[in-house]
């Protein structure tokens, strides 16, 4: 008995121990996670600062630094984005090189392959090179802050190198593959035109252009069968699988002195981009010792205020859309030089590149290993990636501007992307200028592949700028920016007005306004696509049961996208199977439905062809199937339906989004209003099991009252930090959800940490 009580003991003991084990392996894996998270309070001895600098950090986690002069200022925004989001500057990092492959594997060879085809890297370094003296030196500094925290960190920099080891040094050329990136990824014709090509000898002539919106621009040269096309399409990146930034869009605006309630210009930027945790952006305030000051919002990676403001001036963007990208068909004969590029890929054989380059740029032909059967070789040439690009200058002069003519002297400097910039200063003045280089054709309109070489590109000053125009306002959202007869060439298409019309409907609704009234506009739901498409959906026949419930719903509203309604998960299905049965029935299923081709399938008399000849009755179909389709997903009572139950902004990391389980610890997710065409932009997925999660829209959201020069009104999607420990992860979601601001002014309302850097 004595023994087999000590037998129960000993074994009990062991599971004890066992236990304990299996408790202490998760819990010291937790502990060494937790110790990457930043101290709250930090004193520190750098090499590189000429004196100390203070940052204080508020209950939101936005930093205020107090720096001697810029380069002081630059060496604290690194450490700072380094403190907050290294692993974000990695992957940007990565992407722009061609290395993501290193770390993710396999899955990620097409996006390395194509970054590694266009040489971002190699055009980051040349362009550096080139910089003048003083931006070189403000990059170096950054370069300085961010090694000073890996220096301090190392591998306990943040929670992603626990795996993949220390961060290598950043270097200051890596700051330029930012811009580089956002060149790419905001000017996007040259994958259009490959789109066209492809379906060119599939549809009649006049009936290609239905499906991209057009001003009517002379030159529309036909285009004969590319073989292997379709190859060249499946090897490019594709948004959503292997790229976090879409094709994308923005809105700006800004309104003169004397439409203000403050007596002073206003001005609101809302750039909108794919949505990921941590969001692009990382608000700041700074503060020279000879009183100038920067808020708004910086990204990181860059050390300068992107969108934002000064004492003086504040300044926004929108994409302008302008075609700067070409593809070229050529011969073997064409091509002038050659390189290798050897990919290391995680857990399998290094791959090697061989990329061919041409008088006009890269040979992406080369991405499709499949020789092409006519001999042909498509390069692509792109505007952004042009050498000398002074972009940083640029941006360096804008943070320094004190006016609009100073803006307009930094707006030449900035060649890529093709941007619409708008400003407005403290002395009363509003302005929109064009940035980026446009290039001049030797012929045609570039709307597709040819061989019409480029010619230099257009002067700064013959881009259609506007200055203070007499009606004291100015906006955009994406749309047209060049006037009949402009001599000037931009595109040949142009998104829909709805965001645009919108916002100046909202203006003109007061004589004056302020920053919460602009902050108001920026969350407006309501679209203006489907408010002037509601008479001819409600002019088609009435169904019965569920379908005639929907008609009765959309009866009664007035096209106001609110998450609390069953209208607007009503109307976006219709305006995705609308467009997708029309280029069924045309045998193109693949080719793109978007917001202006369902326009034009619902108002234009030329739509006949597309529907089979009635597009009233495709329509009915369109509802019906439509109607049918959310029963299944939502229930068989279209009133119980909610747009915000189907239509959820979701932001996830970029690879713990793949780890079952942790991302339901980490995923942040709300539902919100808007859809694609409102000014709240919130556009849907489209497709897949969840096609209608927003997935793209307004990260950031930024006001500036030029009567206040010591303030700017933001707020970001996500929160400062890319730690998913942090209390800084996700704690801004829910004031961005409801269209709330943080005032980044001299003074923060709680200091929660103080962070002294000494020389």
């Amino acid at each position: 008995m004595a023994r087999r009580r000590r037998k129960t003991g000993l074994l009990g003991r062991l599971l004890l121990g066992l236990l304990l084990l299996l408790l202490a392996v998760p819990a010291g894996l937790f502990g060494v996670v937790w110790w990457t998270l930043p101290p709250d309070a930090t004193e520190l001895r750098v090499e590189g600062l000429s004196a100390p600098v203070r940052v204080t950090l508020d209950e939101t986690g936005v930093p205020r630094i107090q720096a001697a002069g810029e380069r002081d200022a630059a060496f604290a925004i690194g450490y700072l984005h380094a403190r907050d989001r290294l692993f974000q500057m990695e992957m940007m990092r990565r992407g722009a090189e061609g290395r993501l492959s290193e770390i993710a594997g396999s899955a990620m060879l097409r996006l390395d392959r194509f970054s590694r085809t266009l040489g971002l890297k190699q055009a980051a370094e040349a362009d550096f090179a080139a910089l003048d003296a003083e931006t070189r030196g403000l990059l170096e500094a950054y370069a300085m802050g961010v090694n000073a925290w890996i220096a301090a960190r190392g591998r306990f920099a943040a929670p992603e190198f626990l795996a993949l080891g220390p961060p290598e040094p950043w270097r200051p050329q890596h700051s330029l593959l930012w811009a580089k990136v956002m060149g790419l990824w905001l000017s996007g014709n040259w994958r259009t035109e490959l789109e066209r090509a492809r379906l060119a000898p599939r549809l009649p002539a006049d009936r290609l252009w239905d499906l991209w919106p057009t001003d009517r621009s002379a030159g529309r040269p036909d285009v004969a069968a590319l073989p292997g096309v379709e190859r060249i399409l499946a090897a490019l990146p594709v948004f959503g699988v292997d790229a976090p930034l879409p094709a994308s869009a923005s809105n700006a605006w800004a309104v003169a002195g004397w439409r203000s309630a403050s007596g002073a210009p206003l001005l609101a930027s809302d750039p909108h981009l794919g949505y990921g945790a941590p969001i692009l952006w990382y608000l700041a305030r700074i503060e020279l010792a000879d009183g100038r000051i920067l808020a708004g919002a910086t990204a990181p990676g860059t050390p300068l205020m992107i969108i934002g403001r000064n004492a003086d001036l504040a300044w926004g963007f929108t994409t302008t859309h302008s075609d700067t990208q070409d593809v070229f068909l050529e011969t073997p004969a064409d091509v002038r030089r050659t390189r290798t590029e050897t990919i290391a890929v995680r857990g399998a054989e290094p791959v090697t590149l061989t990329v061919r380059e041409t008088a006009n740029g890269p040979v992406i032909s080369d991405l499709d290993e499949t020789p092409r059967p006519d001999g042909r070789l498509l390069s692509v040439r792109m505007a952004n990636l042009e050498p000398g690009d002074s972009s940083a200058q640029g941006f360096l002069l804008l943070n320094r501007a004190r006016s609009i003519a100073d803006a307009r002297a930094a707006a030449a400097l900035i060649a890529s992307p093709p941007q619409n910039l708008m400003v407005a200063d403290r002395a009363g003045g509003i302005a929109m200028y064009l940035t980026g280089r446009t290039p001049i054709r030797a012929g045609g309109d570039g709307s597709l592949p040819g061989d019409q070489p480029w010619q230099g590109f257009v002067p700064f000053d013959d881009l259609p700028h506007v200055e203070n125009p007499p009606s004291g306002v100015l906006v955009n959202a994406n749309n047209r920016v060049s006037p009949e007869g402009h001599p000037v060439h931009l595109s040949r298409e142009w998104y829909g007005d709805w965001r645009f019309r919108r916002i100046h409907e909202r203006l003109a609704a007061r004589e004056v306004n302020g920053p919460a009234e602009f902050a108001a506009i920026q969350m407006d739901a309501v679209s203006l696509l489907a408010r002037e498409s509601l008479p001819f959906l409600n002019s088609l026949p009435r169904g019965t049961g569920p379908l005639g419930q929907a008609q009765a719903l959309l009866a009664e509203w007035d096209g106001e996208m609110a998450p609390g309604l069953p209208q607007p998960l009503i109307w976006n299905a219709f305006a995705r199977r609308m467009p997708a049965l029309a280029l069924r029935q045309a045998r193109v299923p693949e080719a793109r439905g978007s917001p202006e081709f369902l326009r034009f399938l619902l108002t234009s008399p030329e739509a006949g062809w597309w529907c089979g000849g009635d597009c009233r009755a495709m329509a009915a179909l369109a509802l019906a199937e439509s109607v049918a389709e959310l029963g299944t997903m939502f229930g068989p009572d279209p009133a119980q339906w909610r747009w915000g139950q189907a239509h959820q902004a979701r932001f996830e990391h970029p690879l713990l989004r793949f780890v079952p389980g942790v991302n339901r610890l980490i995923g942040l997710s709300v539902p919100v209003g808007g859809d694609g065409e409102t000014v709240q932009r919130q556009s849907p997925r489209g497709g897949g099991a969840e096609p209608f999660q927003a997935m793209h829209g307004a990260g950031l959201r930024f006001v500036a009252d030029l009567g206040a020069p010591d303030s700017g009104f933001a707020i970001i999607g996500t929160g400062q930090s890319g730690h998913p420990l942090s209390r800084h992860w996700g704690d801004l979601l829910e004031s961005w959800r409801a269209g709330g601001m943080l005032r980044i002014g001299r003074e923060a309302a709680q200091v929660t940490a103080t962070i002294r850097l000494s020389p």
